[in-house]
């Protein structure tokens, strides 16, 4: 009997061993893991040079609106503390956005008006078929199942990406270019709006998430001006912003067992890249294999984490 209980004890020690090791996560250590500041896209180059302004200019326009804007300072403190991140992860998003893409507004008041202006009647569709239409195609089926808006976008965004990108499907023709860019963007690709900068098919992604936790109605495709609305006002896009670094967050430390909560740099990345679900997979791979030690910030993650001490004291 002495014999079994040490067994048993044993066992059951080994079994708490075992998955402590598989609850822990490695903490991404603070700073850049590249000396230099990665290439900037062409794209981003010739969007700044369009405008007669420079990164230099647009950093400084949108670090001024963040020092002079308390409310907007107190909504980012607020919402962050609603979504588990610290409010600095939310300030790189939106510096890093304001930088390489759009210029920033001079006062919050802006972002409101220019969403009361956001009405009209589009659609999301591509070559007259409605996006509605589209998601009831056969090759869709599979994701029926998916519970959440998270895991439903995620498995249509995958369907398109193997099976409708540069290929032609039932007669239509369809371009190699991202989901998104296709059937989201009714005014122009490549387009993301208000002071988050949120693209219309993330926050249909991220959409349960924020009915969750911030109480906003959900988002349908088949109601353009809404998911507009919802990215344009500027209370709506922090708690999309929110969702989404939340979502990055949790991805890397679920899958690859890395916390880059103590990381901007790599939160403000991801936010500028997305799919930070199959880029956790990837990074892990790269890890197993000895091919990488810790995920590497890109050319915008690398400024956030540069600024970071200025970027803390607008907090």
């Amino acid at each position: 009997m002495r014999q079994l209980l040490s067994a048993l004890a044993l066992a059951a020690a080994l079994l708490i061993q075992s998955q402590t090791a598989a609850l822990a996560v490695d903490v991404v250590p603070a700073g850049n893991r590249n000396a230099e500041q990665p290439a900037i896209p062409g794209a981003s180059v010739r969007r700044t040079k369009a405008g007669r302004t420079s990164f230099d200019a647009k950093y400084e326009k949108v670090r001024d609106l963040l020092a002079n804007d308390r409310q907007l300072t107190g909504k980012i403190k607020s919402v962050a503390g609603k979504y588990g991140i610290d409010p600095i992860h939310m300030v790189g998003a939106i510096v890093g956005e304001h930088t390489y893409n759009v210029d920033a507004y001079d006062r919050l008041q802006s972002y409101y008006v220019k969403a009361a202006s956001y009405t009209g009647n589009f659609r999301f569709a591509y070559d007259g078929e409605s996006i509605g239409d589209f998601l009831a195609r056969p090759e869709f089926a599979a994701c029926a199942g998916k519970k959440g808006s998270y895991a439903l976008w995620t498995c249509r965004e995958g369907v398109w990406n193997r099976t409708f990108r540069g290929h032609s499907v039932g007669g239509t023709s369809f371009p190699d270019n991202r989901f998104s860019a296709v059937f989201f963007q009714p005014f122009y690709a490549g387009q993301t709006f208000g002071l988050g900068q949120i693209n219309p098919l993330t926050a249909l992604t991220l959409t349960d998430d924020v009915a969750r936790i911030s109480g906003y109605d959900r988002l349908d495709e088949n109601d353009a001006a809404g998911v507009y609305q919802a990215i344009m006002d500027p209370d709506t896009s922090l708690a999309y912003m929110a969702a989404a670094i939340r979502r990055s967050i949790d991805a890397y430390r679920k899958i690859a067992g890395v916390d880059i909560s103590k990381n901007p740099g790599l939160t403000a990345t991801l936010y500028n890249i997305g799919n930070p679900d199959a880029r956790a997979a990837a990074f892990a791979a790269r890890r197993a294999a000895g091919e990488a030690t810790w995920p590497e910030e890109n050319y915008y993650g690398w400024l956030i984490n540069d600024k970071l001490e200025e970027l803390r004291s607008l907090l």
